[in-house]
Formats: structure tokens, sequence, C-alpha cells
């Protein structure tokens, strides 16, 4: 499975490539707007630090305002992925995308059918939601398995980013169910290394440690 971290700070995306496993960054306009910078400066710092996939969201909501920033963003870094939404404009304009050669990523995915249209419209990746799905009484990773019995059953090129991922628990099941991708915050993957029966035996070895002759 791939890691890409989901921000618009700086400071979180460096962090998180001194892992050494960092795969790419997805961002939107919401997180960008926290940072209180214009948003086509912070996307150009990101493709500085990060060589991986980096999804740009379009602001616009028609097709032709769509195109017209995919085709902006792509000039941007040959390793922006263009972010757009999951709307009837939104499909065509994937598709247009995609014969031009400029790689997508459908964002606000909530349903197996939607993802579907997303991977027969020839996006790189559709990002199912699974934290909100969640938040409404659904069982976010049911769709997540959907989405890949679908497109095993149809060879379907398009990858599986799971998104809104919560907690470990998220990413755990989404790997089991073999999602291509999550993007996660910082807190997220930090929490991945942690356990109590590390700390403890660690605590051990340190200590253990000091006990051992110096020659």
């Amino acid at each position: 499975m791939k890691f890409f971290i989901d921000t618009a700070d700086i400071g979180e995306i460096k962090e998180a490539q001194s892992f050494g496993i960092l795969d790419g960054v997805t961002t939107n306009p919401s997180l960008v707007a926290k940072t209180g910078r214009n948003y086509k400066t912070v996307i150009e710092e990101i493709c500085e630090i990060c060589r991986g996939p980096i999804s740009a969201e379009v602001l616009s909501v028609d097709y032709d305002g769509m195109m017209k920033e995919a085709r902006e963003w792509q000039k941007v870094g040959q390793n922006i992925v263009v972010k757009i939404p999951l709307t009837e404009d939104g499909i065509k304009a994937v598709v247009a995308c995609t014969a031009e050669g400029i790689k997508t990523n459908v964002t606000l995915c909530f349903s197996a059918n939607q993802a579907l249209l997303v991977a027969k419209a020839g996006a790189t990746y559709v990002s199912p939601f699974v934290g909100r799905l969640d938040d409404i009484g659904q069982n976010g990773l049911d769709v997540i398995r959907d989405i890949r019995q679908i497109y095993s059953n149809y060879n379907f090129r398009t990858e599986i980013l799971v998104a809104s991922v919560r907690n470990p628990i998220h990413l755990l099941d989404a790997a089991k169910v073999g999602a291509d991708v999550s993007t996660i915050p910082l807190t997220v993957l930090k929490q991945l290394v942690r356990h109590p029966l590390t700390d403890i035996g660690l605590a051990k070895f340190v200590e253990d440690s000091k006990k051992i002759p110096k020659s």
C-alpha cells in the first residue's frame, strides 16, 4: 500500500518525508485555507519537497472551468494529479483529462456505483471517504470492499485511494481489503509506530543496557 499524507502544512510534509516511506501528498482548498497562503505557492513548494504524486484540487464546478484549471495545474509540475469532484461535469472533465494525458484524482466518492463511473472515465485515482461515511452510520470500509471487488472483476486501472482516514484501524482495514493507497494525517502516521508493548520493551532494553559491563 502507498502512503500519502493529507495536508497542506509544509512542516508536516517535511516531517512525514523524513520517515522515508512517504509516497505522495493530497491537498484540498480547506487544507490550504488553513495555511493562510496562496494556493499555487503552497502546491509549488510541496512539489519541491515530495517527488511523488501531488493532488491539487480544482476550484471550479463547471466543465470548462475544471479543464482550464487542470491544464494550468499540469504546468506546475509533472507529478501533479488534478483533483476533480465527483459530479456530472467532473466525470466529463476526467474523460477529457485522461485523453490529454492529465492524471486525475476524483474526490468526494461515497458509493461503489460512483467509483464504477470514475473507473469508466479513466481516472488515475478514486478517493472514497471512509470517515465521513462512518459519521452518517454507514460502514465506510464496506464501500472500499465493494469497489475493490468491482475493479478486480473488470481489471480497471484506477487506483483506490482511501481518504478521510481517522485512525489506524481505518488504514489497517483498507490494507486488508486491498486498497492501493491511503492518504492519512500526520497524527495517524505517527500512531502506526506506537504500541504499548513496544514502549515497555524499549524501556527494558534501555535499562538492561546500563547493566552491561563497559569492558
